[in-house]
């Protein structure tokens, strides 16, 4: 066949019977004469290297589709026929470039970007051609010969033009190559827009790298103040910087601003008469959010990162919290069983605590724990308290409290009573809202079993630390009773008892009695059998057993009488608050726990106060409030993002509170 045919051979027919695309293309004459370059280095020695390929063909052939055609060749019948291409496309980045028909495509990885941004094709030998070879490129009916010189400025075109004009000649790049063919040379600069950069571009360049060098160094400044925050060290201008959340992304958590604040009450040494000695200690209570709970009401967390909310991020920050405070004795609530075995207990156990424990009935997981210093404190008496009833429905729940006597170590030494000391009980009563019903049963079986510990054989009784998660407010009913000692309830709606609730909901009423005479309590909150000479009921009787006359309006006062006690509960106690429950000096609501639904106060650290008075105590003996860690309010909350968050890893704040006692 035609095996040996040259290429141009096949070209040089007369121009009524060229190809419409030839014919097209010949129509064209570029504005600038061709220059004459150096002709390409025969193939015997390659000025590349073995395996380097020019970016571009090289220049100083006649162009393939140039009109005329230079030598005659056979007739045009031996001319193969082509069909008509489409119209092609201006060379942009990420599009093939324009190939000859009939020629071989070139694998799409055999190309490489030119100096000026245009695809030229690697595939392509030029010895196949007889002589060298030269690019194309065409876009809407025309065609322009090496479209990266005619991007140049105009300044540089001038310049080689003067070059060639003097003799000079292009420039060389060395060992006989031309600029041009040397290798890949780097593509100027893009502005901002996207084009090309032309006489400003390195300007332009100089002002991009220094805004980047700029950002990178600000970015290390950055990083070296959030080093030095983590190693304890305040960053350079007093002002603290905010650390990282485990997302990556920068977060304005900060720990919570908490101080020290004394006793307000206090004014001074108040020893009282007698050779009595003084016994300090602390009491911390803390919620520490049992994983378990917080799976299941996680809907309560969406403020939260998720990353905060894993156990092993959790832990960590508290048994700081707790190592911090350095507690004597410390009151926790929601304290989950596998966590207390394996980790809790253990841990503190290795710093000198005796741990003691008490879990919820039922299947529930978590429980309260009452843990204190051996060094300071010796256990007398742990005992477990659950509210559960079998059969009784209003006790049906398995809420759950501790309570343990403690006696101060070393009241020989010091001269104090050896029969004295603390009474320290802990719980976390029912949530729900509405059934504050609930919540007094529970709470009347622990003040049974609180007074049934503390009180002496000669009618005196040890001071009291309640400590606990009462799910009531500071305005509740239910507070109320525990701090002034009566609640009369008549007419009260159950939903309206915790003080969780701005409104009633539902209808249900308190009514009396409350609990069962089954559970062998009475309306005082004691245990029937530990009343001394109860009164009986059946009415009142001379010494010889005759029946006093009454009048009718004696009658009626003593039945209103008998109706509204019936309808109200007491105890003895008369606890008092170590917190004020208000912020000074704007007298904003302290906080406790915060989440998506709630942020307020529930709990607490009740203490016995010093009193002579005989309800309180008959005795005397109390505790005497030195200080207390202070609270805050919604608003710090929010600016630290909620609880729980990466500095305080439950939805609870622990409270502290310092303690003198006489014994």
């Amino acid at each position: 066949m035609h095996s040996n045919r040259n290429i141009n051979d096949v070209y040089s027919t007369s121009g009524e019977n060229r190809p419409m695309f030839l014919r097209q293309l010949s129509s064209f004459r570029p504005p600038f004469p061709p220059r004459v370059r150096p002709p390409f280095p025969p193939r015997s020695s390659p000025p590349f290297p073995s395996r380097v390929r020019p970016p571009f063909p090289p220049r100083g052939s006649p162009p393939l589709c140039r009109a005329p055609f230079g030598s005659s060749g056979p007739s045009c019948s031996h001319v193969p026929r082509f069909i008509p291409a489409p119209r092609p496309r201006w060379p942009t980045r990420g599009f093939p470039p324009p190939t000859t028909p009939g020629l071989p495509r070139p694998h799409p990885a055999d190309h490489r970007v030119s100096s000026a941004g245009m695809l030229a094709p690697r595939g392509i030998n030029p010895g196949d051609f007889g002589g060298s070879f030269r690019s194309f490129s065409s876009a809407v009916g025309m065609t322009m010969e090496h479209g990266h010189r005619d991007r140049e400025p105009p300044h540089k075109r001038r310049r080689r033009a003067e070059e060639k004009n003097q003799g000079g000649g292009p420039r060389v790049g060395g060992a006989g190559q031309s600029e041009d063919d040397g290798f890949r040379r780097e593509p100027r600069p893009n502005s901002k827009d996207g084009s090309r950069g032309r006489g400003t571009s390195r300007k332009k360049q100089k002002k991009e790298d220094a805004k980047k060098k700029t950002k990178a160094q600000k970015k290390q400044r950055q990083r070296d103040k959030t080093h030095s925050r983590r190693e304890g060290k305040r960053p350079p201008g007093g002002r603290k910087e905010s650390q990282p959340s485990s997302s990556g992304q920068q977060e304005d958590v900060k720990s919570l601003q908490r101080h020290w604040e004394d006793s307000p009450g206090r004014t001074g040494d108040t020893r009282p008469p007698g050779g009595v000695a003084a016994f300090d200690f602390s009491v911390m209570s803390y919620n520490i959010l049992s994983q378990r709970l917080l799976q299941d009401n996680v809907y309560l967390y969406q403020h939260c990162p998720p990353g905060l909310l894993t156990w092993d991020q959790r832990l960590p920050n508290l048994l700081d919290e707790m190592r911090q405070h350095d507690a004597d004795i410390l009151c926790l609530q929601e304290v989950q069983e596998d966590h207390y075995e394996n980790q809790i207990k253990p841990a503190l156990q290795a710093l000198g605590y005796q741990c003691e424990y008490k879990k919820r009935t039922g299947n529930k997981p978590d429980g309260c724990a009452v843990i204190f210093k051996t060094s300071r404190l010796s256990l007398l008496s742990s005992n477990p308290v659950e509210f559960f009833r079998l059969g009784d429905a209003l006790l049906d729940r398995d809420n759950v409290g501790l309570v343990l006597l403690l006696r101060p170590n070393g009241a020989e030494r010091r001269g104090a009573d050896p029969s004295a000391c603390l009474c320290v009980a802990n719980t976390h009563l029912l949530y729900n809202p509405n059934r504050g019903d609930i919540k007094l049963a529970q709470l009347a079986i622990l003040l049974a079993e609180i007074g049934r510990l503390s009180r002496l054989p000669d009618g005196s009784a040890n001071p009291v630390v309640l400590c606990g998660d009462f799910n009531s407010t500071p305005r509740s009913p239910l507070y109320g009773f525990l701090t002034t000692g009566r609640l009369d309830y008549r007419g009260l709606q159950s939903s309206m008892v915790s003080g969780q609730k701005d409104s009633p909901t539902g209808r249900r009423v308190l009514k009396s009695p409350l609990w069962s005479h089954s559970l062998g309590i009475n309306r005082q909150c004691r245990y029937e059998e530990d009343v001394p000479g109860a009164e009986s009921s059946s009415g009142s009787t001379t010494a010889g057993g005759v029946i006093c006359d009454l009048s009718v309006q004696d009658l009626a006062t003593k039945a209103a009488a008998a109706a509204a006690s019936s309808a109200s509960i007491e105890h003895g106690l008369k606890l008092r608050s170590s917190y004020q429950h208000r912020l000074a000096p704007d007298g904003r609501p302290e906080i406790t726990t915060f989440h998506s639904r709630t942020a307020s106060t529930v709990d607490y650290i009740l203490y016995t106060p010093e009193s002579n008075d005989p309800p309180s105590l008959a005795g005397g003996r109390g505790l005497e409030l030195l200080g207390r860690l202070s609270l805050v309010g919604k608003s710090e909350v929010v600016k630290v993002k909620g609880l729980p968050n990466r500095c305080h890893s439950s939805d609870h704040l622990p409270l502290l509170a310092n303690f003198r006692f006489w014994c």
